[in-house]
């Protein structure tokens, strides 16, 4: 399969967690109107882990970097377990959308959705929507996106309390694949961007 080399480090940053718990919602039907396209972003470990106790298990200032970068001026999608580990928020240059299942939520910042779905829909008019976390949106996410942006990390975190689905290689391919970078964390990781097929 062919590559293309991508993503060069860079060492500026901005924190950034991942840790959700949201309620299922409804699929899309064929007569749902969808956007171009969504795209799921996140930092995997060897074994799947993406977070412990409400945060990522380790620390890579050039993956917060990118993410910065891919994010910025896209709507964020995220649940209200993610959107309260932010260290900054709302995410700036960013319009922040929480999915909680409370009806009556409302936040300084972030315009708030009981499902996916609705989310999703609100930026029908606007730049392709990233979703950014946790494990429940992912995963609820992951039959509607378009584009995977995974950050493989050479670590393991056998306590993590936050798993991302499988990445079933009969529905995603790889169109994209950086080289190894070594953080100056010391942690080595590459960067894929996966299209469903």
């Amino acid at each position: 399969m062919e590559t293309t080399i991508i993503f060069p480090a860079h060492h500026d940053a901005v924190d950034e967690k991942n840790n959700t718990a949201i309620r299922p919602f409804s699929i899309f039907n064929s007569a749902t109107e969808r956007p171009v396209g969504l795209s799921i972003i996140v930092a995997i470990a060897k074994d799947r882990s993406i977070g412990k106790n409400g945060g990522i298990p380790w620390h890579i200032p050039e993956d917060l970097a990118h993410f910065k970068r891919c994010t910025m001026g896209h709507p964020v999608i995220m649940g209200r377990k993610t959107w309260e580990s932010l260290p900054f928020k709302p995410l700036k240059g960013r319009r922040n959308i929480v999915i909680s299942g409370n009806p009556d939520l409302h936040i300084d910042g972030a315009d708030c959705f009981t499902s996916l779905e609705a989310a999703v829909q609100s930026c029908m008019s606007e730049e392709t929507p990233f979703v950014i976390g946790g494990e429940q949106i992912y995963r609820i996410a992951m039959p509607l996106a378009t584009d995977l942006i995974i950050t493989e990390v050479d670590t393991t975190c056998p306590d993590a309390d936050a798993i991302f689905p499988v990445i079933d290689p009969n529905i995603w391919k790889i169109t994209e694949q950086s080289e190894d970078i070594l953080s100056k964390s010391g942690l080595t990781y590459r960067i894929k961007h996966y299209r469903r097929i």
